[in-house]
């Protein structure tokens, strides 16, 4: 019985552990999520641009 004991434990353990690692790195579902994350993505395609530095014209 101790054997079978030790089972329950050891699995109940694992799925415990489990849960807290899926929870902690689940990806966020809500709306202000999903606007951070398409601003993030349009920083990130965006061109850097200086205040102050304008481009040379010929002329």
């Amino acid at each position: 019985m101790s054997n079978l004991l030790y089972l329950v434990v050891a699995v109940g353990l694992s799925i415990v552990g489990s849960l807290i690692l899926w929870f902690r790195h689940r990806k966020p579902t809500s709306m202000e999520s999903g606007i951070q994350a398409f601003n993030n993505e349009l920083r990130a395609l965006a061109p850097e641009q200086r205040p102050g530095r304008r481009d040379r014209r010929p002329g």
